[in-house]
């Protein structure tokens, strides 16, 4: 059986997760790999209700938020993760635990490692194997997301300077299980260079088809 493997996309509000996420998923399939995409929150039918409460309501505070985080992520990888992981699929997943270290631990001031070690509980320690980080300034990806903000989106320049920075800081810590990515440049750039970085460690190693 094909060995398992995980990728996580991480990076503030606006900076194109989703884009090259789908750009990779695409690319892994045509050259016959079982992929699985999902997201944090909201990757099950729980997590869509959770993602619900912390996106669009006004009475989650910050512990709260974290909390809700924490459950959405322990049942996000109890049902659809770890299985998918197990019959040999690459897992593709917008969001994981770095998104709570950086907007609850940073960005809330909650603690990055109060937030990290219950992340890391709710997962059992599952980690990915590789993060990719789309480095993106706020600023710019402000003007990206236009006027129609949610609870996180709107928290704020200060805030997203904040959690962009704890990004970049466990991309530094993280070595070669992270690949930081400026998201100002076109998704055709982007897209490659994340492939260049992927394929050959779900490739088992080697580089062929790189170009394909």
């Amino acid at each position: 059986m094909t060995q398992g493997f995980f990728i996580v996309f991480e990076g503030g509000d606006g900076s194109g997760k989703s884009t090259q996420l789908g750009m990779l998923a695409d690319r892994l399939r045509a050259f016959g790999r079982d992929v699985v995409r999902t997201r944090e929150p909201g990757g099950t039918l729980m997590g869509r209700q959770i993602r619900q409460l912390l996106l669009h309501s006004e009475e989650v505070g910050p512990k709260a938020e974290a909390l809700l985080f924490a459950a959405d992520r322990a049942h996000h990888v109890d049902s659809l993760v770890r299985p998918a992981l197990a019959r040999g699929a690459v897992v593709l997943s917008d969001r994981f635990m770095d998104s709570s270290i950086a907007y609850q631990g940073q960005g809330r001031d909650l603690g990055v490692e109060e937030v990290r070690e219950l992340s890391l509980w709710a997962t059992t320690r599952l980690l990915p194997d590789i993060t990719v980080i789309l480095d993106l300034d706020p600023n710019i990806a402000a003007k990206r997301l236009g006027d129609h903000l949610d609870r996180m989106e709107s928290a704020g320049i200060t805030f997203h300077t904040q959690v962009r920075q704890r990004f970049l800081d466990m991309a530094a810590e993280g070595g070669d299980s992270y690949l930081v990515v400026d998201a100002s440049k076109p998704a055709e750039v982007i897209a490659q260079e994340i492939w260049q970085h992927v394929w050959p460690r779900v490739n088992n190693g080697t580089k062929d088809d790189l170009d394909g």
